[in-house]
């Protein structure tokens, strides 16, 4: 009798010492799950509606993977909607001049890459809060796109782009479930088996130690500044392919999605920790969410008040997160 007591008593003790925190998003994502499972039956669980999840957490999941590494450094990037439109209009674009579909790609994350660059210059060499500047940013950047096409849609018609980025599928699975996995696994790499990864986290960690111990810290900071927004540039391609066209409209809800998608998944607002398997359940939660909070009949202000009550449970969970370490 005494050797069950003692086996309870040596259970509680490991649960209590269980941090619950790095496993929120996956008990989160098992509750809602079961919850629009049982109130949403007729709907819900069918097999075209759970691929219209996670088809559609495809952007999002790209970009909280590039926005991980971003906030694993302590930084924030606010830009990444304004990005979007941007590149998705400069793609459609060159696709309409050239009729190479490779060259309205490159063209978008050209275009990326570029908005990543200036802010990676002005937080790194001029030292400005990451904050400001890609506020800025996402002013200048929105502003580009709403007056390179003066307001208008640019139509994308080529069936290769369209079928690479978003509107075509292997084997009966949608390309875009191709895409999700090929960012999960090259940020997975890039984060935990690559000095990349560590070098990313030591920053967000303490930058004068990294800075000490030999790290780049303004060279790892630029590289995830272009990476968040070359990450947004590819997003904006994948939405310019499943819709089939570009608006300067593209991304302009997303960066809340985003940021609740990073922070739900276990990333930490202060750096040093980061997560793209959590980046990843954390973009199929907001996904299941919103798609879950449609089938209720809610409208989109609706769906607004839901994600910021996320994002701010989220930062809480980061806060506590923070004071307990």
């Amino acid at each position: 009798m005494s050797g069950v007591t003692a086996q309870s008593t040596s259970f509680a003790a490991r649960l209590k010492r269980v941090d619950w925190s790095n496993y929120v998003v996956y008990i989160g994502f098992a509750v809602v799950f079961l919850f629009f499972a049982v109130t949403q039956t007729q709907y819900f669980l069918t097999a075209t509606n759970l691929t219209n999840i996670v088809v559609q957490a495809a952007p999002i999941t790209v970009m909280a993977i590039g926005l991980v590494f971003v906030l694993s450094t302590g930084e924030i990037d606010l830009s990444i909607g304004s990005t979007v439109a941007l590149s998705a209009l400069t793609a459609a674009i060159v696709l309409q001049a050239t009729h190479q579909w490779w060259l309205g790609a490159l063209a978008g994350l050209a275009v990326g890459a570029a908005v990543g660059a200036v802010n990676g210059v002005f937080i790194t060499w001029l030292r400005l809060p990451s904050f400001l500047v890609t506020l800025a940013s996402m002013g200048l950047v929105s502003g580009l796109a709403r007056q390179l096409t003066d307001l208008q849609s640019v139509p994308v018609t080529d069936d290769v782009f369209v079928f690479i980025f978003g509107g075509g599928s292997i084997l009966g699975i949608p390309i875009l479930l191709f895409w999700t996995a090929g960012a999960v696994l090259v940020g997975w790499h890039l984060l935990r088996q690559r000095r990349y990864g560590a070098h990313v986290l030591a920053v967000g960690n303490n930058a004068s130690a990294a800075r000490v111990s030999g790290i780049k810290v303004n060279r790892v900071k630029m590289m995830v500044f272009v990476g968040s927004a070359m990450t947004a540039a590819l997003a904006g391609l994948l939405y310019a392919g499943r819709l089939q066209g570009a608006r300067y409209t593209l991304g302009e809800t997303d960066l809340m999605t985003v940021i609740a998608a990073a922070i739900v998944g276990g990333t930490s607002l202060f750096g040093g920790k980061g997560t793209v398997v959590g980046a990843l359940i954390g973009s199929l939660l907001m996904s299941m969410i919103n798609n879950g909070l449609i089938l209720a009949g809610l409208n989109v202000s609706q769906q607004m008040i839901v994600r910021g009550a996320i994002i701010l449970i989220a930062v809480s969970f980061s806060l506590r997160g923070k004071k307990n370490s």
